[in-house]
């Protein structure tokens, strides 16, 4: 009698739950499905500690505490939270403004997005509301580890990096446990590395901006995390015309002429962080911007479906 001897061949296995608000899926390939379950377990554990550290949600969340100190003392956090804030600052920096955390201090009645919402607020009004959000009123105590918000009023919030930081971390952990391939897709914002089972990269759908259930080009790709920040997300009608809930922090006004930014790059982080800024910027210097730094790509679709993207991006 021949002895038959069988090779556990690695399959996809995935997990979709509610994260930080948010749609996750968590792919691992792997020969094992109980193995593939644990492993995406402790992403998820990391994805949840990472929320109740950064949430506004709670009054103890380390944001939670720095936003009530505002104006009166400064508030000593973790080494964590402090780089993460650290970071944003730069981004800030390099975006001129156009990123800022400190966006969590203007007044929501104001922009709710909702089917109440009939009208815009005008323009004297709206730019009176963003004066609190100011980046450079954050001060920071490298030695004391120490957030200090300068106004009163002033609030910071992580929505425009904290899915990708979260997305990044989970990666970091299924790496530091030998997963060789896997995704971390937050809400359409991902992380993938390694190769499917069948040695090919994975292939990841570019949404329509016009249609958001629907793909309108794929992108093969691998150790490379991707992010969309699009009008379609979170809109409203106001006469006819289609005002997306993506704010400019100079202004205070929805900004108008992308209808979607999709960013490139190896860090899930850099990718969240990016794609509002471009869309803020506009077309000429968002791209200029991005041009400018390593290993970062970015395609941009206007409100007349023109796609543009960077130099070194051919996309067809």
């Amino acid at each position: 009698m021949v002895a038959i001897e069988k090779h556990a061949k690695n399959m996809i296995h995935k997990q979709a739950m509610r994260l930080m608000g948010n749609h996750f899926e968590i792919t691992v390939v792997d020969e094992d499905e109980s193995g593939a379950n644990y492993l995406i377990g402790l992403a998820v554990k990391e994805i949840q500690r990472i929320e109740k550290l950064l949430t506004t949600y709670s009054d103890t969340s380390e944001t939670s505490l720095i936003n009530a100190a505002a104006g009166i003392h400064p508030v000593k956090v973790s080494e964590e939270t402090f780089r993460l804030i650290q970071r944003s600052i730069r981004i800030s920096d390099i975006t001129q403004g156009a990123f800022d955390i400190t966006y969590g201090s203007v007044d929501k009645s104001l922009w709710n997005f909702d089917t109440n919402m009939t009208s815009l607020p005008d323009a004297r009004t709206a730019r009176r509301m963003v004066r609190l959000i100011n980046y450079h009123n954050i001060i920071l105590n490298e030695e004391e580890k120490t957030v200090f918000l300068k106004e009163k009023g002033m609030r910071i919030g992580f929505g425009g990096i904290g899915k990708g930081y979260a997305a990044e971390r989970a990666r970091q952990i299924l790496l530091q446990q030998g997963v060789k391939s896997g995704i971390v897709n937050a809400s359409g914002d991902l992380t993938v590395w390694g190769y499917q089972p069948d040695g090919k990269p994975w292939t990841i759908g570019i949404v329509n901006p016009n249609l958001k259930h629907e793909v309108f080009s794929y992108i093969n790709v691998t150790n490379m995390a991707v992010a969309t920040s699009g009008n379609y997300e979170k809109f409203v009608m106001i006469k006819g015309e289609k005002y997306s809930h993506t704010i400019d922090p100079r202004t205070g006004l929805p900004v108008k002429g992308i209808k979607s930014v999709t960013i490139i790059t190896p860090n899930a982080e850099i990718a969240d962080a990016m794609a509002t800024p471009v869309t803020i910027m506009g077309i000429e210097a968002g791209l200029d911007m991005i041009n400018q730094i390593n290993n970062i790509e970015a395609i941009v679709i206007d409100d007349n479906d023109i796609i543009y993207t960077t130099k070194n991006l051919h996309f067809t």
